[in-house]
């Protein structure tokens, strides 16, 4: 019978190598090609250290023993896994990225327009939602976890679709805008939707939906039915508190911006008031 370690790493090539490629191209770009083509004075502090803890959390999401836990043991585990493939490191690298370096991409009119077409709600909202829904379907998910192949594919596209996701609410390139404090926040509370509702099919079902667990040793005494329950509440529940934890972020952000227009405003019917005078 297979045995579980917390202290087992995995050493993947593949991994290591994609990441030490995203963090030697991030460099260059900050370093040498920065100062090269003018693109900016200065890096803005901290950027560096959030771009490289998103991969931090990437490396720690797929080579640290929760990857082992979730391919080999327990379905509730790889829910912990998706949740910070999704939700923690696309917001980090997004943030981390400065807009002046992802610019150049964009020097083409097609792949603006494209990029635009993309990031705008709608299609960011269709396109996570069927990336996300999709792979959870039953057959679909057990055979990630049988062909290695189809589960990088997985992660892959998990990864850049939360990323064109988080782009109407977190992006900070002026060619590819954010739209308005309500419309972000609706946006949003529908994001919410989809994990909420796959959430409840995976943790209401009374058979195991996936076989591969039904399979696999059992650990600390749980059995392939409660771990699924775990995971789909897992799913649901810090799913959806992350969608409306952004929302709160979204409404200060309103709030704050609201009361400096409204501030300035004041101080300008003032001066207009001092100048009649």
């Amino acid at each position: 019978m297979a045995e579980f370690s917390w202290t087992t790493w995995h050493w993947h090539p593949d991994i290591v190598t994609g990441l030490l490629l995203l963090a030697g191209v991030y460099l260059l770009g900050v370093g040498p090609l920065r100062r090269r083509f003018g693109w900016a004075e200065r890096v803005p502090r901290g950027s560096a250290a959030l771009f490289y803890a998103g991969l931090a959390a990437m490396y720690i999401a797929i080579s640290s023993p929760l990857h082992e836990l979730s391919d080999d043991f327990l379905f509730s585990a790889h829910m912990v896994q998706h949740l910070l493939l999704m939700m923690v490191v696309p917001p980090l690298l997004i943030v981390g990225t400065p807009g002046w370096l992802l610019r150049p991409l964009l020097r083409h009119s097609a792949v603006e327009r494209s990029a635009r077409f993309v990031t705008s709600p709608v299609v960011a909202f269709i396109l996570f939602s069927s990336v996300f829904s999709l792979w959870h379907f039953p057959p679909l998910y057990d055979a990630t976890l049988r062909h290695h192949n189809l589960h990088v594919l997985e992660h892959l596209l998990f990864i850049s679709t939360a990323v064109i996701m988080w782009w109407p609410v977190m992006g900070r390139l002026p060619e590819l805008p954010r739209p308005s404090y309500p419309v972000q926040m609706i946006y949003l509370f529908f994001l919410s939707l989809p994990p909420g509702f796959v959430g409840a099919v995976i943790t209401f079902s009374g058979e195991v939906k996936y076989t591969w667990y039904a399979e696999v040793p059992r650990l600390w005494g749980l059995s392939a039915l409660v771990d699924q329950q775990i995971g789909g509440l897992i799913m649901k529940l810090l799913g959806a508190a992350v969608f409306l934890a952004a929302m709160g972020v979204v409404f200060l952000n309103w709030y704050g911006r609201e009361g400096a227009d409204t501030l300035a405003r004041g101080h300008g019917g003032e001066a207009l008031t001092g100048d009649r005078g």
